[in-house]
């Protein structure tokens, strides 16, 4: 799943370097010989302190502009990916992504921030759900930063192409059987008209909460001093 991630990533029209930020732990090894075997560079830092990760892992890579693609999200299409990072150098912003007013189906989501929105966010934050969720303190305070929003022309964000459970699993592997050539790759749009022709796929995993991780870290959460 993570080869098919950065497979697509690679071909974003804007994205100048990919990288894999990963943790420490022995059991990613298979991780970043996937990552090297690609070409893709790695950085290795806290499991549970995520912000922390990212914030060292853009430090060291050098990165003014960070976008933020996690590995779950195997239907990643690298046109929205292109989209968001259009809208955050155009429009000026501090923090880009399709999920502040979610629109796209859950899986396609894109973050793009600065790297001084990243350093303040990672100096800022207190909360275990922020440290735990790279971007929670920036969408949290939006008097501080400058965010911007990219939208679909319909609303699908009740579709779910994420992977976190073996049902979102089972559909994405009867997607990539039907859509998927070695060498190539297909988009968004591909996948809405399988659905259309096969509507009973999205039967798969239906009924499965958006954003029930980061939910369940707001109710565990509390103030770090």
């Amino acid at each position: 799943m993570l080869w098919h991630v950065l497979d697509r990533l690679k071909r974003s029209k804007l994205i100048d370097e990919i990288a894999l930020a990963t943790t420490a732990k022995g059991g990613d090894a298979p991780l970043l010989k996937i990552a090297k075997g690609g070409g893709v560079k790695v950085f290795r830092g806290s499991e549970e302190d995520v912000l922390d990760r990212y914030f060292r892992a853009a430090t060291d890579f050098k990165a003014d502009v960070v976008v933020r693609i996690t590995a779950d999200c195997p239907l990643v299409d690298p046109e929205v990916v292109d989209a968001a990072i259009k809208c955050f150098l155009d429009g000026g912003f501090d923090y880009v992504s399709n999920t502040v007013k979610p629109t796209y189906p859950d899986g396609m989501d894109v973050e793009v921030f600065s790297h001084g929105a990243l350093k303040k966010a990672w100096e800022g934050a207190r909360r275990p759900s922020e440290r735990e969720h790279v971007t929670a303190h920036i969408r949290n305070h939006p008097g501080s930063f400058k965010i911007g929003s990219v939208e679909y022309r319909e609303n699908l964000s009740g579709m779910r192409w994420t992977v976190d459970t073996e049902k979102d699993l089972k559909f994405v592997r009867e997607v990539y059987k039907r859509l998927y050539k070695k060498g190539r790759i297909f988009f968004m749009r591909d996948v809405l008209k399988l659905l259309e022709k096969q509507p009973e796929l999205a039967e798969i995993n239906k009924g499965i909460a958006r954003n029930e991780g980061y939910a369940k870290s707001l109710r565990e959460d509390r103030l770090v001093r």
